[in-house]
């Protein structure tokens, strides 16, 4: 049997206080502060996950105590070597490949020199999570009766792993593409790879888009509730995320999913609580699985760049091994049908009615 580790750290200072309550009642530096000299720690024993092939593996999380602030202004040197000690203690339980979670997996040069370092394999997990976010995008889209083709594509952090192999396959998908970054020269270098795409800084741009994935490294939410068209599908890969709580409760004619929610075959017991519903993980995580299904111990996905090949590869596996997108969730909770109506509705409204020629020519192709 092939085992696994995964890393996971506190999104924020109020993610400290979950597990050390008294932390709510300290200043955030502080608890940074302390988090800074803590060690990384195991948070759980992972079991029962079965193949749909009989084959089985079992795994651990490890806890990095930093914050996405703290690796974003730490000197990189000290967070690679936090992330390398999460490595070495996943060596020494028997792992075989450990997973970088949130933003291990996006700071400094996106793994490459914790593997480089590390005495097993380390994936990011963005492989799968870029194939799950597309499927969902597109599933979300269909639920909301609504032809891509016809539309406006918008991905935020466009220039980043997940963001620039999702703008590469979605583009394919939607009649106009627009790629949001932080760095222009950048965002346009993608935006030269797909034919007719727009590259831009403001985040403001998305204000047309019928279907946009959310998927930066920002420290904290960029998309506010007046970014948004009404029926517009969101789907928010990131961690932290890029969307606000604003738009949970300002804008309901929209439907913001989360991006890479994983049903994981077996009776799989995580013994942790980190948001999901039992039997349910990201992504990310469930492509360090597969490595380790597959007995294929070896660094996948790393740097800024997730190649087509690896997606369809790692979306290949997981119908191999039995696992598959589960339903949307937006907030932490299970999305509300009356959410996914409610955007339905209001995408209704915003658009004109089509032409007759229009209409007959979509009736058509439904009844092929």
């Amino acid at each position: 049997m092939t085992r696994f580790a995964f890393i996971i750290h506190p999104l924020s200072t109020r993610d400290v206080a979950r597990k050390y309550p008294f932390a709510r009642f300290v200043p955030g530096a502080l608890v940074e502060a302390a988090m800074r000299r803590k060690k990384p720690m195991v948070l759980s024993k992972i079991d029962g996950i079965r193949s749909a092939t009989g084959a089985t593996t079992e795994g651990w999380f490890i806890g990095c105590p930093l914050t996405p602030k703290q690796m974003m202004t730490m000197p990189i040197e000290e967070v690679y070597a936090r992330i390398g000690e999460c490595a070495q203690m996943a060596h020494e339980l028997g792992a075989q490949v450990i997973g970088l979670g949130a933003f291990t997996s996006v700071v400094g040069d996106g793994g490459v020199t914790v593997a480089e370092r590390a005495k097993i394999a380390v994936t990011t997990g963005n492989s799968y999570t870029v194939a799950t976010a597309i499927e969902g995008t597109l599933r979300a889209c269909e639920m909301l009766d609504f032809a891509p083709q016809s539309g406006v594509l918008a991905v935020v952090g466009a220039t980043g792993a997940i963001g620039k192999t999702c703008a590469k396959v979605l583009a394919r998908s939607f009649g106009k593409t627009i790629l949001v970054g932080r760095d222009l020269a950048r965002t346009q270098a993608v935006a030269d790879e797909i034919p007719g795409a727009i590259a831009t800084t403001d985040v403001e741009a998305i204000r047309e888009a019928d279907a946009v994935v959310a998927v930066s490294s920002a420290e904290e939410a960029i998309i506010m509730p007046d970014h948004l068209k009404p029926g517009a599908v969101v789907c928010d890969v990131a961690r932290p995320r890029d969307v606000s709580r604003r738009v949970a409760k300002e804008r309901p004619d929209v439907l913001v999913i989360e991006g890479g929610v994983v049903e994981v075959p077996g009776d799989v017991r995580f013994n942790f609580n980190f948001g999901f519903p039992d039997k349910t993980a990201y992504a990310c995580m469930s492509e360090t699985m597969l490595l380790a299904l597959e007995d294929r111990p070896v660094s996948y996905t790393l740097g800024k760049d997730v190649s087509v090949e690896q997606v369809d590869e790692m979306f290949a596996l997981a119908r191999k091994h039995g696992f598959r997108l589960a339903g949307f969730r937006s907030f932490e909770k299970a999305t509300d049908p009356a959410a996914i109506e409610r955007a339905r509705a209001a995408r209704r409204l915003s658009e004109p009615p089509a032409p007759p020629a229009a209409q007959t020519k979509m009736a058509g192709a439904l009844d092929k």
